[in-house]
């Protein structure tokens, strides 16, 4: 085992792990971290997103040997600290948009979202219907009309 050291939602860590155990079974498992959730494993539902240094990155798909020091991992948990309020943002429109219905997938939905507005805004750009498009995070239930809705408020918010 090794000794993995890096800044999760704002706070330094270390884990001591085996280099190829995959960064969400760190989170879930040794850190207790659970919103990032296990979909698929291969990075296609992307049930687990978070950031890592500011950009969207699935977990799961990631060993912990990849990761830095110096690395950011932010999980839905530390969200609203890079933000004013209590929320941000999009998890606020998320709210307002009454978005969840069973809620697994929600976690995910909101980091990759808040990653896309990121991007989109940094080009000086507004979001657009094809912007959402680029949007893969899977919901069974369905939700993805209120989600689109809730993206450009959040965006439009930020």
């Amino acid at each position: 085992m090794s000794k993995h050291t890096f800044i999760l939602n704002g706070k330094k860590v270390s884990v001591d792990a085996e280099s190829n155990v995959r960064m969400l079974w760190v989170l879930r498992d040794l850190l207790g971290v659970t919103g990032p959730k296990y979909g698929c494993g291969i990075r296609v539902c992307q049930a687990c997103t978070s950031h890592l240094n500011g950009k969207h990155f699935n977990p799961c798909s990631v060993p912990v040997s990849d990761i830095k020091a110096s690395d950011r991992i932010t999980t839905i948990e530390g969200l609203a600290k890079t933000a004013k309020g209590k929320l941000h943002p999009v998890q606020e429109a998320w709210v307002k948009y009454d978005v969840a219905q069973c809620g697994y997938c929600q976690p995910g939905q909101i980091m990759a979202a808040t990653a896309l507005i990121n991007r989109v805004k940094k080009s000086g750009r507004k979001i657009s219907e094809a912007d959402l498009d680029t949007l893969r995070n899977v919901c069974r239930c369905g939700t993805y009309p209120r989600i689109r809705d809730a993206v450009k408020y959040a965006a439009a918010k930020m």
